[in-house]
């Protein structure tokens, strides 16, 4: 099969000057708590949906954990290289309109002494419908205390925010995992005071999350592909932003692929992985790593757990004419002796 056409794209810009009302005033919301709430406080959180999926990759337990949902408008300069008249044909085929529903999922893995996060989802940074994860975890039965690693796609707001509360450490104990291309990049003070728009609100979320684990020595810096603990490694998947990662983890034979922000816009860049947004550093990079991520997936029959899919967030890929289409996982009431299929 051969790849779709790379396009041209508009002014890069552009699209975050307009992707920007998505994030204005986000640093400035107020703080959730991470504690496991009262009577009162949940009656009032129930209708939040804060939930947890648990499954088996071999003997490795993983709960996926519902950080909320975040309504995106996706047609103001956010999508870049889309035919004309695609983007509004592929959201009707799949029964969406802008603004869709963008789901946050956080991942929790079972590692031997290890209890890791992929991710932490969106803190205070995305509205009332995110940042979630302090619930969740509560409901799975899961302390921020016991959190021992956190493992980093990458540093932008929605999968960092959850790093701190009201600018404190909200996971004490958690050394915090991160491809140095990725510090490098947003902990540039230089290029910080030049950006503009969408991506100076990155830079300053960046420096707020990461700073309180820098000052206390929780940042573990690696370099490309590395084993982090045995059965779980980082992969390069840089694009979208410069140290971009993905996370495998294998346990008996069954293996996850962890993808982080590969895909945001699942009706469409499934189906034509050459569209790109206006969240991407290099637009041109991420489409490369998506393309390559998405036949690897489908040669291989991969598992892949997304943070951008709907909850929980685990399926598998499967080519369908020029492009490739999302297959979830069936849903199973109790997956606790069962692996994801």
């Amino acid at each position: 099969m051969s790849n779709p056409p790379r396009r041209r794209f508009s002014s890069l810009a552009a699209a975050l000057t307009a992707a920007l009302a998505l994030w204005a005033g986000a640093l400035a919301l107020p703080a959730p708590t991470l504690a496991a709430p009262g009577p009162a406080a949940a009656a009032v959180a129930a209708p939040a949906q804060a939930g947890f999926y648990r499954t088996h990759i071999g003997d490795v337990a993983v709960t996926v954990l519902s950080d909320g949902t975040v309504g995106l408008d996706v047609t103001h300069g956010l999508v870049l290289g889309a035919q004309p008249g695609e983007l509004d044909r592929l959201l009707a085929q799949a029964a969406q309109a802008s603004p869709i529903d963008a789901s946050f999922n956080v991942f929790l893995i079972q590692l031997g002494s290890h209890t890791i996060l992929v991710d932490t989802g969106a803190g205070v940074t995305m509205g009332a419908t995110a940042g979630k994860l302090g619930q969740a975890l509560a409901n799975a039965g899961v302390r921020p205390a016991d959190i021992t690693d956190i493992v980093l796609t990458h540093v932008h707001p929605d999968h960092t925010g959850g790093l701190v509360v009201a600018g404190k450490r909200a996971f004490p104990a958690a050394k915090i995992h991160v491809d140095q291309r990725e510090l490098d990049y947003w902990l540039d003070a230089k290029r910080a005071a030049k950006a503009t728009g969408m991506q100076a609100v990155f830079f300053g979320a960046a420096h707020a999350s990461l700073q309180p684990y820098l000052d206390a020595k929780q940042v573990v810096a690696f370099a490309g592909a590395t084993e982090l603990f045995p059965g779980l490694r980082s992969v390069p998947a840089y694009g979208h932003t410069p140290g971009h990662s993905m996370y495998v983890l294998e346990s008996r034979g069954q293996k996850l692929t962890f993808w982080g922000d590969l895909v945001h816009i699942p009706a469409v860049q499934f189906e034509d992985p050459a569209v790109a947004v206006g969240f991407d550093v290099s637009p041109a990079g991420a489409i490369e790593t998506r393309e390559q991520a998405l036949a690897a997936a489908a040669d291989h029959d991969d598992l892949v757990a997304h943070d951008h899919v709907p909850f929980p967030g685990l399926g598998h890929i499967r080519r369908a004419g020029t492009g490739y289409r999302w297959v979830p996982v069936a849903y199973v009431n109790d997956a606790a002796a069962s692996g994801a299929r």
